[in-house]
């Protein structure tokens, strides 16, 4: 048994604390809101996210950081990308040398472009030989559900891969290890903007060629942009990069493609937002992205579609036809074929 503590208590940091406690560990779940903390401890219930899912006694909920990081052997990331650093700045004053820091966050941080494993290096020393990035294709409704599932566990160090791979992995969650750091944040993080372009084709009403056409194309754009920042094509043709992307590009439970889906019906970005009750990381991840592919000199003409839709107010069926009157092009390397 370990100790785990997890900083966020949305759909997919609760799903993580059920796993954690389904393989033997105590958890602390970290909330701000009094209110989930309360229905945790006395309903084994949170009530605004995977609602009706009951959570193993061995998870206590709190609204203080420190006490969700006592006597933490690992502490899990799933607060969104936009408050990470605020999080980490509390968080690097109660962990304890030697935790594993594990990303379950999958944006990048919007003001400096930088990946998740970046900001936590800036603000806790020497965390980067025990971060770990957990990502891949998973629905948290169904990781609970016990739908069999994959996802990996990237880190610098083999060690912490393969203790976070010990720890989670359960008959219906199957954790793969890999080094690549760079592609599996940068994959998990870019197939949120092209979640958004798959739900404008559907909202659309185009059917199964544009939607294969454009999951083939979106990891292209990711592909160029990862090996541009160090990452391996390997890892965006496995889980973090192209499983997850087929996941969010036609799961019913994506948030990233409901948005894309109603704007493709023409209604504003606003009135969207204000309907929902957890985040699409895909709204804010495209400025992000957008931002670091124009200064690494990388194209990517589906996210600057989707930038225009979701910033410029462009329809999407103008966004729709631009990409299809582009220049004509060989695809060789189709990473490459822009």
């Amino acid at each position: 048994m370990k100790r785990v503590g997890i900083i966020g208590a949305g759909n997919w940091g609760t799903a993580l604390a059920v796993v954690a406690a389904r393989a033997g560990h105590d958890v602390r779940l970290w909330s701000r809101t009094a209110s989930v903390v309360e229905s945790i401890n006395r309903d084994h219930q949170n009530p605004v996210y995977l609602a009706g899912t009951q959570l193993p006694e061995t998870v206590r909920a709190t609204a203080e950081i420190p006490e969700a990081l006592d006597a933490a052997e690992m502490v899990i990331l799933a607060a969104p990308s936009h408050a990470t650093r605020e999080l980490l700045s509390v968080i690097s004053q109660s962990i304890d040398a030697g935790v594993i820091i594990v990303s379950a966050t999958k944006g990048i941080e919007i003001e400096t472009g930088k990946r998740i494993s970046e900001v936590v290096n800036e603000v806790i020393a020497g965390a980067g030989s025990r971060f770990v990035c957990l990502s891949g294709p998973s629905f948290a409704k169904e990781v609970v559900e016990n739908h069999p599932t994959a996802i990996v566990a990237a880190s610098e160090s083999v060690e912490a891969a393969r203790a976070v791979q010990l720890a989670l992995s359960l008959q219906s969650l199957r954790i793969y290890t890999n080094n690549d750091v760079v592609g599996t944040e940068l994959g998990g993080s870019v197939k949120n903007v092209m979640a958004i372009a798959a739900g404008m084709v559907a909202g659309l009403g185009f059917g199964a060629n544009s939607v294969a056409a454009l999951i083939t194309r979106g990891l292209a754009e990711m592909t160029r942009l990862a090996l541009k920042e160090g990452g391996k094509v390997e890892t965006l043709m496995g889980l973090a990069g192209l499983g997850d992307l087929v996941l969010t590009c036609n799961g019913n439970l994506s948030r990233n493609r409901f948005v894309g889906q109603e704007l493709g019906k023409g209604r504003r970005l606003e009135d969207i937002k204000a309907g929902m009750s957890e985040i699409a990381e895909g709204v804010k991840t495209t400025l992000a992205v957008r931002s670091l592919a124009d200064r690494k000199g990388v194209e990517m003409p589906i996210t600057n579609e989707v930038h225009a839709v979701l910033y410029e107010r462009k329809p999407a069926a103008d966004a729709a036809r631009a990409l299809m009157t582009r220049p004509l092009k060989e695809e060789g390397n189709w990473y490459d074929a822009e």
